[in-house]
């Protein structure tokens, strides 16, 4: 299918995640078969202002392609300077968040905010489209709390204003990440609208997106958290939705461990031994998440600072896991 005139291959895609979703993690679940990956949100006013560390935030790699990188802000003109600069770096489409609930980005107005102010959502998208010639996108939430329900309200506002399509989480801002995610608001938005409609909320299996695609309709479904420490779940879901519903085995331990040293190293590459360590110890922590004495490792990978720190452990738990069955 197609966002615009941005040609997908499969159905899931990996959803923007703060200080998760880097270029090597990007790069690893697209790898997985993620149909497109979406940066961390990345500030206007910081592109606006030249900020170094935002910048940085926009290197895009072709190994990660289809790409979009995730615009955030409140003020329309601004936002369409950000994409001005974040097309220096030939992404695939932009995206704009009007889903974070993070209180720190709310707090100004910003993200899952936006939805107070419907008017305000189709003014960003409208400047965002008038400097943009790859597909622009808009990542909402069911409302900003349960008196104010406004999705489909939003969603409509965006298309007029020329959004290429919308992703929708099934939940408020109130609710944050709890309870489990209302997928009847994501059904309505895709009976409201003609654009295509992603579906987001507690998708952490293959069954799980198929039940979202039949039930709502969407067009493709966004993994988030599901896909921490596991981005096989993009082969899986890809497997099952395209070849009679077959059941890909989770991976073994030795693959587990393969590709977990094999991010880590990426992160290295990219941003540096002492800094890619630190900020690995997270996904490490993931990988290892149900393997024998799991809690013992993750208490490592809480301290690990060398590569070949992430060596020993590697090495301690396929020891440890010797023989254990996948899954």
């Amino acid at each position: 299918m197609k966002i615009g005139t941005m040609a997908l291959d499969g159905r899931a895609v990996l959803a923007p995640m703060a200080g998760v979703c880097d270029q090597a993690f990007r790069e690893l679940c697209a790898s997985f078969g993620a149909a497109y990956v979406v940066s961390e949100m990345v500030s206007a006013k910081g592109l606006d202002y030249r900020n170094q560390k935002t910048q940085g935030l926009l290197a895009r790699a072709a190994a990660e392609r289809p790409a979009a990188i995730q615009l955030f802000g409140n003020d329309p003109e601004t936002m369409a300077r950000a994409a001005e600069r974040a097309l220096e770096q030939h992404p695939d489409a932009l995206d704009i968040n009007m889903g974070c609930p993070a209180p720190k980005i709310v707090n100004n107005g910003c993200g899952s905010a936006l939805m107070k102010d419907p008017a305000l959502c189709g003014r960003i998208v409208a400047a965002v489209k008038r400097v943009s010639p790859v597909p622009v996108t808009v990542k909402i939430r069911k409302g900003w709390d349960s008196r104010s329900v406004n999705a489909v309200e939003v969603a409509k506002i965006c298309e007029a204003a020329g959004a290429d399509a919308v992703a929708v989480h099934g939940r408020t801002r109130e609710q944050m990440y709890q309870p489990t995610a209302d997928w009847e608001i994501i059904a309505q938005v895709k009976r409201a609208v003609q654009i295509p409609v992603i579906g987001n909320g507690d998708v952490d299996s293959a069954q799980k997106a198929a039940l979202l695609l039949e039930q709502t309709g969407c067009d493709l479904v966004m993994v988030g958290r599901a896909a921490l420490g596991n981005p096989w779940i993009f082969l899986q879901i890809n497997a099952y939705l395209s070849d009679s519903c077959r059941i890909l085995p989770p991976p073994g331990v030795s693959e587990r461990v393969l590709v977990m040293v094999r991010h880590v190293r990426r992160i290295c590459a990219l941003k540096g031994e002492a800094r890619g360590m630190r900020e690995a110890r997270k996904h490490v922590a993931w990988y290892l998440h149900g393997l024998r004495h799991a809690a013992g490792f993750r208490r490592r990978a809480g301290e690990l600072c060398t590569l070949a720190d992430l060596d020993a452990l590697a090495r301690d738990v396929l020891l440890a896991n010797a023989g254990v069955p996948a899954g």
